[in-house]
């Protein structure tokens, strides 16, 4: 089947449909297969971070599956992603990421959150006495280095503002090649997606159904009547049309579920044809961001007081 790809600025392609690999029991058996499952059915970009849990079970999968001769490692897209009790050293994190995963390197490292948190950080939930001032430049020199040795092929960020992209680029000699945040019907980033599009940066969706089945998702994005209506009219699915606004916007899409049905229907989102009345139509809806990310600010050690602060007023 096909998965079309995206040229980045760093020079590689991108499938723009990636299997997410976060799953909160995080059962190694079920991702294993369902990245076998996957690879049968033509993904070829799969995402993870060392915070899912999910490493050693994706490298494990496709290890075998390059062994075996199914795909070769060129024609695999890995991203993981640094956790923010690692910024201090991107370089060693990596490394131990391409351990966790059995590989020699990776195509596309982020750094998963604007947040130094410190090395001993309990993790998901940092707890108030876990911050640290970010020092943007040290961590961003850090994934430079990384680019340098060789342990991965492109460098880029998540979760960043408009504006927390604007600071980068002042300083970064490599300038981010992916900026992966929640992008949805219902939540646009119409304002970031042009402020990355200033600096030739690819805007990678998580969550671009809504992220139903996660603790903080919601089922709004694929239950709108309007999302519902637009697939009734295609032979469609309501995810299907979701997921092809996303690839209207230019954007890539990264899907998690380990659901065989649901993954096959996710890769039918190709074959939908949205006409530019369906798009005004889902571009009118209401904005709602689901990952707020609360976790992350407190009124006395985080660098984000509020909400407000983190994503610069973008919420």
């Amino acid at each position: 089947m096909k998965n079309s790809q995206v040229r980045l600025n760093c020079g590689i392609t991108m499938p723009v449909l990636g299997l997410g690999t976060y799953s909160f029991e995080n059962d190694r058996d079920v991702t294993e297969q369902a990245v076998h499952a996957a690879l049968k059915m033509g993904y070829r970009h799969f995402d993870t971070a060392k915070i899912y849990g999910s490493e050693p079970a994706v490298g494990s999968a496709l290890t075998e599956a390059i062994r075996n001769q199914v795909v070769d490692r060129d024609d695999v897209f890995v991203t993981s992603k640094l956790w923010s009790s690692d910024h201090s050293d991107p370089v060693a994190a990596l490394k131990r990421t391409l351990k966790n995963l059995g590989m020699q390197y990776l195509d596309m490292y982020l750094v998963h959150w604007p947040v130094k948190l410190k090395p001993w950080a309990c993790y998901p939930l940092p707890n108030e006495e876990d911050f640290e001032k970010l020092d943007l430049e040290s961590t961003w020199a850090g994934m430079e280095k990384c680019l340098e040795l060789g342990l991965c092929r492109c460098i880029g960020v998540s979760n960043f503002s408009s504006k927390k992209i604007q600071w980068l680029s002042g300083f970064a000699s490599v300038t981010p090649a992916v900026n992966q945040v929640e992008m949805h019907p219902m939540w646009k980033q119409s304002k970031l997606r042009e402020a990355c599009g200033d600096y030739r940066i690819h805007v990678s969706a998580y969550s671009p159904l809504g992220g139903p089945g996660n603790s903080w998702g919601s089922t709004a994005v694929v239950e709108n009547p309007i999302i519902q209506s637009i697939a009734y009219k295609h032979n469609a699915t309501p995810a299907q049309v979701a997921l092809k606004w996303g690839l209207s916007k230019g954007s890539s899409v990264i899907v998690k579920s380990f659901n065989q049905s649901r993954m096959k229907e996710n890769m039918g989102a190709f074959d939908v044809s949205l006409d530019d009345q369906d798009i005004l139509e889902i571009d009118r809806l209401e904005e709602m961001k689901l990952m707020r990310g609360e976790f992350l600010c407190n009124h006395t050690t985080s660098p984000y007081r509020t909400l407000e602060d983190l994503w610069d007023d973008e919420i």
